[in-house]
């Protein structure tokens, strides 16, 4: 048999709840294999760890998926678990963190409130659900614990949803928006190329197209702009010259080759974009 597979994205950082997170679960699952999604996400930010896991979930094995970016661990925020159509078994918090990727794999089947005290560890703090209450059901889990047994089931409609933004086609011009700023300052923009396509024409390598960059009022602002093209890869273009590309997520991508162009022009998460012919 295949040994069981369990991803783990967090917001802890390398170091300490993270290493004692996959203990756990090794404890219990010892023939498990754990695939570190990412610990450097910033510091309870939902929706990072929501569009990772939403990046990663599609290239694993079915298996069990546990997120932990938990602002709100110890309150009335509920734990659960997903069973969604491709079989896979998400396990994290009521806060919409594994919506995304729940959706991308099949969407909600069954959803339940982790209420069994038997699959948690024996003793659990308020603060440190991670470990006492996610890592030992996920484990479990990927033993082949009966996904009913966690506790009682809760109806999808009474799930915090968490939405990552869309791109709107319009004549000449697509409004999109900054949905997740990775490690080396690159912009990942709602929509995909044929969304882009659909508004300004085909993206041939090297077509010209001007983005306009939301203001501190969130409101494009069309004198704040950036001439660029659409190229396949980074290296298409100079060192440091901006440019438009499709990412390994099939979406679009906004960077300077070799640079961070996050910092550069200052870009946050849902900063308005409009992208344009030149």
């Amino acid at each position: 048999m295949a040994r069981p597979f369990i991803s783990f994205v967090t917001d802890f950082g390398p170091d300490g709840p993270a290493p004692i997170c996959r203990g756990v679960m090794l404890s219990i699952a010892p023939d498990a294999q754990i695939v570190d999604v990412g610990h450097n996400i910033r510091k309870y930010a939902i929706r990072d760890g929501a569009f990772l896991l939403w990046s990663a979930v599609p290239y694993f094995p079915v298996g069990v998926h546990v997120g932990v970016v938990d602002p709100g661990v110890g309150t009335e925020r509920r734990p659960i678990a997903l069973l969604v159509g491709r079989g896979d078994r998400l396990v994290g918090p009521d806060n919409g963190l594994l919506m995304p990727a729940a959706e991308r794999l099949g969407r909600v089947v069954e959803a339940r409130v982790l209420e069994n005290r038997d699959l948690w560890l024996s003793g659990t703090s308020s603060t440190f659900h991670g470990r006492d209450i996610f890592s030992p059901v996920a484990a479990h889990l990927a033993n082949g614990t009966d996904f009913a047994t966690v506790g009682p089931a809760v109806a999808t409609a009474e799930l915090t949803p968490l939405f990552l933004p869309a791109a709107r086609v319009h004549d000449g011009w697509l409004e999109t928006g900054v949905a997740f700023i990775d490690s080396f300052g690159n912009a990942t923009l709602a929509g995909r190329p044929d969304d882009l396509a659909a508004a300004v024409g085909n993206l041939d390598g090297g077509r010209r197209l001007v983005v306009e960059i939301g203001g501190a009022d969130d409101a494009v602002d069309t004198s704040d702009t950036v001439d660029l093209t659409w190229q396949r890869t980074f290296g298409r273009v100079n060192v440091g010259e901006p440019l438009l590309f499709e990412n390994s997520s099939g979406t679009i991508s906004f960077a300077d080759n070799q640079g961070d162009i996050a910092s550069r022009l200052g870009l946050h998460i849902d900063q308005p974009i409009r992208i344009r012919a030149a």
